[in-house]
């Protein structure tokens, strides 16, 4: 059986004013692929990825990345996994090649800078040009790049399309999960855009209100659940009311009432989301 990525058993996260981050996470990961990490502002996704590399030390409960303790042993995970965040920790004022040069000057041979090259290359970024004279894309499969280019096994990515154009996240995901296929890492994508979560990912991860409300396969996910505007029988679990009449029922396929639709992503997201905030109240 192979060693999860991520693992957290009761992760809790409390801040000084008191308010919960997490609460009792409880999460496996298993390698390969993308894992997308999909809820609102808030609901603690930053928050759990910078607990995954370091940053921050939890309040409680247990949370190992490849097998180590993140926190005590934050120097040996970053030798592993790379971190891309929202804000890209790169200097307006330097090359791309100049970044790669950085890189590679503490990483040494930790950093395939052919690999990270070629990816520009494909992309037609030039290795001369300054960082800020990049487009908010460009500069994205920089950041890109550069992750990819350190062969981590673990790449965690916070929000880096949030910013982005259509034409740039899709671009993006097509690097990424080309990369993954080539150097077989796993990777966990956080964001709150459904539609890139569906085109990049084989696994969802719905936190909200600082707890996960669903983990499950997306083609799981979606195979499971239908929309209908009225009750259903006693083989389908009611999860949430949606808008109007509609309601996200969990259920298999062969149970439905003639009329009900499928689930798409956004049915489940919002479903399980409003189905967290109704718990807490």
């Amino acid at each position: 059986m192979q060693q999860p990525v991520l693992q957290a058993r009761g992760l809790s996260m409390r801040y000084r004013r008191g308010a919960w981050a997490l609460r009792d996470v409880d999460l496996s990961l298993a390698p390969g692929g993308v894992v997308g990490l999909v809820g609102p502002n808030g609901a603690g996704k930053s928050t759990l990825l910078r607990l995954a590399v370091g940053f921050d030390r939890p309040t409680g409960g247990e949370l190992s990345v490849l097998g180590m303790d993140p926190w005590r042993e934050r120097e040996a995970v970053l030798r592993r996994v790379a971190y891309l965040p929202q804000s890209l920790a790169l200097y307006k004022r330097l090359s791309v090649a100049d970044h790669f040069d950085y890189v590679a000057h503490y990483r040494g041979r930790g950093f395939d800078r052919a690999l990270a090259t070629t990816r520009l290359a494909e992309l037609q970024v030039p290795l001369g040009a300054l960082v800020g004279t990049l487009s908010g894309g460009q500069a994205a499969q920089v950041g890109l790049a550069v992750a990819l280019g350190l062969r981590a096994e673990l790449l965690i990515l916070d929000e880096p399309l949030a910013s982005l154009d259509p034409l740039a996240r899709r671009g993006f995901i097509e690097v990424l999960t080309d990369g993954l296929a080539r150097t077989g890492a796993t990777a966990i994508l956080s964001s709150h855009i459904v539609s890139d979560i569906e085109r990049a990912c084989s696994r969802l991860v719905v936190l909200g209100l600082g707890e996960v409300q669903l983990d499950a396969g997306l083609d799981e996910a979606l195979a499971s659940h239908f929309v209908w505007d009225g009750p259903a029988d006693a083989g389908a679990r009611l999860v949430a009311r949606l808008s109007g009449q509609e309601c996200l029922y969990a259920g298999a396929a062969d149970g439905r009432p003639a009329g009900a639709r499928t689930a798409g992503l956004e049915d489940v997201v919002l479903g399980y989301l409003t189905a967290g905030q109704a718990q807490r109240q």
